[in-house]
């Protein structure tokens, strides 16, 4: 990038060589390998004046911070007093007309990891994950189980901090795990067998692919030289044969599928919008994309779409133009299908599917934060109906513009807008005001009645944040770290390893009496068939319900990174049967009939009566 960046760059790049160089561990030449990708926008400094000539405490440092030659969980250090930036947030008035506004809790108050990167997989764990780049974490690996750091300048130095782990939801456990390549930045999703499958990443990992089987013992397998270019800051998406293709990247302005384990592409294949999108700071790094029901992929990048046929090659349709500014990262807007509604369908048709995009930044956002400049952030979110010939965008305002924001769709088929700031931009101490208050999205409604602000978070959830639907219809929060290490205590926003739920209002007392509550021995055990029947049974604990008060959706998890869930749908299934014995129920649905619809995989399965869903069984399709 431009000049204007470079002393910025410089700072931080001293101060993280000093600190690794004090730690006695994996020392290595960060000018050297910056120096290729020219990557020195991707690291200020904290912006304050003072943080300039400020040496980075190493964690021995920090009061009550355990000992580097400690194993397992370390002491979080103590946190400095907050700064003025920390306390500039934003918090909305709640609308709490419809009744309770949702509640938080902390789950836990160390996850060792930042969730930088966040998946719940079906075995009852979600994977939290972030990068070797910020060096020491605040969880170590068995000393018999180090790392070998490929960039330390003496051969044979070992990293043995966790940089990812795998959390507990239900009780707070972690277990650490071992990444033997760096996924700083990288994207994932989910096989046909409910095993993550992850992409990309920094210097010895943007070829990587690893996977990440479902199990309590499991960890990491890898597979660093399988792309044919470098996939940093790209986007993986699953197709309905159940390979995976991964658009874009830094400098990446091309597409490759995934190969199989241990083999490589020999080339990628060029892909023109990428490159047409690029501006001098890109703002399209992290293409949103979606599988649609023709089996088309639709890929949207900075402030231009298209809808792309990945089995020929080709762009079949070029989509009009989102003004007002930049929505992927760094300018870092939220994006996600809407519910895939297949009642009420003519045999053999396709429901039409909607994407909707909303906030992110002026282009200029990022240039500008390179000289403590934070822009308010854009308000409009916007929504395009793909089933229509002439499609356009249709625009609305939210309650307070947001950049770095997560968008979740719910089990009610209502989004949850959550996370990032009302001011500046992605990057590493480039925004401003954290937005603490969520804020619910009812596609249904009609405009003008479909933004709802919910109760308020406590804490700051800011550059690398994530979160995640549960089975039990909560949304795990996690991460944050505006920081270019572990930073505690003296800068804006420390590392934030505290991990919240929230509770959206369909989980308030005044409705969960009469949850419904799902058979799971009832659940056939092969799963689910594309075209068939699925028959199981619920009850509910108090109150007989009809068949006009149930709903059957299934929530495809996905892996979710820098503001965007990648993989994300939700269904809606017809119900073909409805029985009563008391309070007991069995249910009948009609399954999706192909897999461009549900690619084949593990979902979630809600009972949603009376609009409160129940606690999901997990179901594989295929």
């Amino acid at each position: 990038m431009g000049s204007s960046s470079l002393p910025r760059a410089a700072v931080l790049a001293v101060a993280l060589l000093l600190l690794l160089a004090d730690s006695g561990e994996a020392f290595f030449d960060l000018f050297s390998i910056f120096r290729p990708r020219s990557d020195s926008d991707y690291f200020p400094f904290d912006g304050s004046p003072g943080q300039a000539k400020r040496k980075p405490k190493i964690e021995q440092e920090e009061d009550g911070a355990a000992p580097a030659t400690a194993t397992g969980l370390t002491k979080v250090p103590p946190l400095g007093a907050p700064s003025k930036a920390a306390l500039d947030t934003i918090v909305l008035p709640v609308d709490d007309s419809a009744g309770h506004a949702g509640s938080w809790t902390i789950v836990s108050e160390n996850s060792g990891v930042s969730a930088m990167h966040l998946a719940v997989m079906r075995h009852g764990k979600a994977i939290m994950f972030d990068t070797s780049t910020t060096g020491r974490s605040l969880m170590r690996l068995p000393m018999n189980n180090c790392r070998a750091d490929p960039r330390a300048k003496r051969e044979g130095t070992m990293d043995c901090w966790a940089h990812a782990v795998e959390f507990d939801y239900s009780t707070g456990a972690l277990r650490s795990l071992k990444t033997a390549t760096d996924t700083w930045c990288s994207s994932g999703a989910f096989d046909a067998d409910g095993n993550l499958i992850q992409t990309g990443g920094y210097f010895e990992g943007d070829k990587a692919v690893r996977r990440l089987d479902a199990c309590d013992t499991c960890d990491w397998r890898e597979y660093p030289n399988s792309f044919a270019e470098g996939r940093w800051y790209a986007t993986q998406q699953v197709l309905p044969d159940g390979r995976f293709i991964v658009f874009g990247g830094r400098r990446a302005f091309s597409y490759e599928f995934v190969p199989q384990p241990g083999m490589t592409n020999g080339q990628s294949i060029k892909f023109p919008l990428l490159r047409e999108t690029t501006d001098d700071v890109e703002n399209n790094l992290y293409p949103f994309v979606n599988l649609l029901p023709d089996g088309n992929l639709f890929v949207f990048a900075n402030d231009r779409s298209v809808v792309f046929d990945h089995r020929t090659g080709k762009v079949v349709r070029e989509l009009p133009k989102l003004a007002g500014g930049g929505r992927n990262h760094p300018a870092s807007a939220m994006s996600a299908m809407l519910p895939l509604d297949l009642r009420n369908l003519t045999r053999g048709a396709d429901p039409e599917p909607e994407v909707i995009v909303c906030g992110g930044a002026l282009k200029t956002a990022f240039r500008l934060g390179e000289n403590n400049t934070y822009q308010p952030t854009l308000r409009d979110c916007a929504r395009i109906n793909l089933g229509k010939i002439d499609a356009v965008w249709a625009v609305e305002a939210m309650p307070v513009g947001r950049v770095m924001g997560d968008l979740l769709v719910l089990p009610t088929g209502d989004l949850l807008m959550l996370n990032g700031a009302a001011k500046g931009s992605s990057g590493w101490g480039f925004a401003r005001q954290p937005i603490l208050s969520p804020i619910l999205y009812s596609p249904r409604h009609p405009e003008g009645s479909r933004f709802r602000p919910l109760a308020a978070s406590t804490v700051a959830r800011m550059y690398h944040s994530t979160s995640a639907v549960l089975p039990d219809a909560t949304v795990l929060v996690a991460g944050g770290n505006t920081n270019a290490a572990y930073n505690f205590s003296g800068v804006d926003f420390p590392t934030e390893v505290r991990v919240e739920r929230f509770a959206p209002p369909y989980l308030s007392r005044e409705l969960t009496g009469n949850r419904a509550v799902i058979d799971v021995a009832s659940v056939p055990a092969g799963g689910m068939r594309y075209g068939t029947k699925f028959t199981f049974r619920f009850h509910t604990p108090v109150a007989a319900v009809e068949w006009g008060d149930v709903r059957v959706t299934m929530y495809a998890p996905p892996f979710t990174t820098h503001g965007y869930s990648m993989n994300q749908r939700l269904l809606v299934l017809p119900v073909a049967g409805f029985s009563a014995q008391g309070q007991m129920y069995e249910l009948t649905v009609d399954t999706p009939r192909k897999p461009e619809l549900a690619p084949p995989g593990y979902y979630l399965v809600y009972v949603v009566s009376k609009d409160v869903p129940s606690e999901a069984a997990w179901v594989k399709i295929q």
